[in-house]
Parts: C-alpha cells; sequence; structure tokens
C-alpha cells in the first residue's frame, strides 16, 4: 500500500488523542510553552490594531510561534481537504441518524447537516442563531473562561490547573445541557 493511501484512510480515534496528547510535553520540551488556540486572536489583534486598548499592550512578538502554529493548522487543514480526502463516507451510528431525522434534520452522511451548517442556511432565522450568534457566544465564553476547552482541557489538566479542572467540567456540563435541553428546543421553535 502506498504511504498516500494509507494516510488517506480513516484513522481510529484514539490515534489523534495520543498526537494531541503529546504536543503538550512537546511544547514544554522546546520551549516551556503552553498549548491554545484562543490566545492567537489576541497576538495578531495586538500585532494588527496598534491602538490604546491596554489589553493588547504586550509584547506579543515572545509569542509568534503560536501564529505559526495556528497558520500550520490552518495549512494542514488545507492539504488534508485538497489532497487527501478519503472515498469512505464518514461513519455516523444509525441511532445518532434517526434522532437527527427525529428533529428535523437531513441527514446524508456528512458530519454536519447542510440544514444547519451551510452558506445558505446562515441566511435563515436558524442558520443565523446557530452559526452567528453561536460564534459569538463561543467566543465570549472563551474570553470568559480564560481561554477555549482545548487549552483548559488538555494543558491546563495536564499541568494540573484546578482552574482548568472547573472550566473543563463547566464545558462539558453546558455542552450536554444544550444538546440533551436546549438544541432540540431551538429546532421546534425556529
Amino acid at each position: 500500500m502506498e504511504i498516500l493511501e494509507f494516510i488517506r484512510q480513516p484513522w481510529p480515534w484514539y490515534v489523534s488523542g495520543v498526537l494531541i496528547g503529546l504536543t503538550v510535553p512537546a511544547l514544554f520540551l522546546l520551549g516551556n510553552k503552553a498549548f491554545g488556540i484562543s490566545s492567537s486572536l489576541r497576538h495578531i489583534c495586538a500585532a494588527c490594531l496598534p491602538g490604546k486598548i491596554p489589553y493588547f499592550h504586550y509584547d506579543w512578538k515572545k509569542e509568534v510561534w503560536n501564529l505559526f502554529f495556528v497558520a500550520g493548522i490552518l495549512l494542514g487543514a488545507a492539504v488534508a481537504t485538497y489532497f487527501l480526502v478519503s472515498s469512505t463516507d464518514a461513519q455516523i451510528s444509525d441511532q445518532t441518524m434517526q434522532d437527527l431525522v427525529a428533529l428535523g434534520i437531513s441527514v446524508d452522511q456528512k458530519m454536519m447537516p447542510e440544514t444547519l451548517f451551510s452558506m445558505a442556511s446562515l441566511f435563515t432565522g436558524r442558520g443565523f442563531l446557530f452559526i452567528v450568534v453561536g460564534g459569538f457566544l463561543v467566543g465570549f465564553g472563551t474570553r470568559y473562561a480564560g481561554g477555549c476547552t482545548s487549552g483548559h482541557s488538555i494543558m491546563g489538566i495536564s499541568t494540573m490547573q484546578w482552574p482548568s479542572l472547573l472550566a473543563t467540567i463547566s464545558f462539558m456540563a453546558g455542552g450536554f445541557a444544550m444538546v440533551h435541553l436546549v438544541f432540540p428546543l431551538l429546532l421546534k421553535i425556529i
């Protein structure tokens, strides 16, 4: 089997978990750096907005590695999207598909149903609520919690930070509540 075909095949979920987990000690060993993505937006704003906002007044150049890290993620996603696409459909359980259909969401073996997440749905009330308002709430929650889920759950817990454990528990509880309680109500209302 050639290497490209090997890479294109679906991999087990635990492979990415191990690779992400190894990122934490690698960053510590390579430069005493902390893993996190949400801080990159602050670094970009500090570099591009030379205003008088105190939040953006710091030496962002010391954190330029984080911008390269995020650029690498974007480049990797582009390479995977255009060159490493698998011919195998996503494997979604029958129960999940039945649950989505019961909520009125058409399912055709895609990870994100187009009735909720597409450019066409963006201009509907439902799409605007899920994409724009939901995106704002995620951004606000990230800033309010002092970091994103990857920063707290991967980096914070691995370095035994109590606030990160509380943040991760809150993320999970909020996610379960949204999916099982609020999401079905929103689909019925809108």
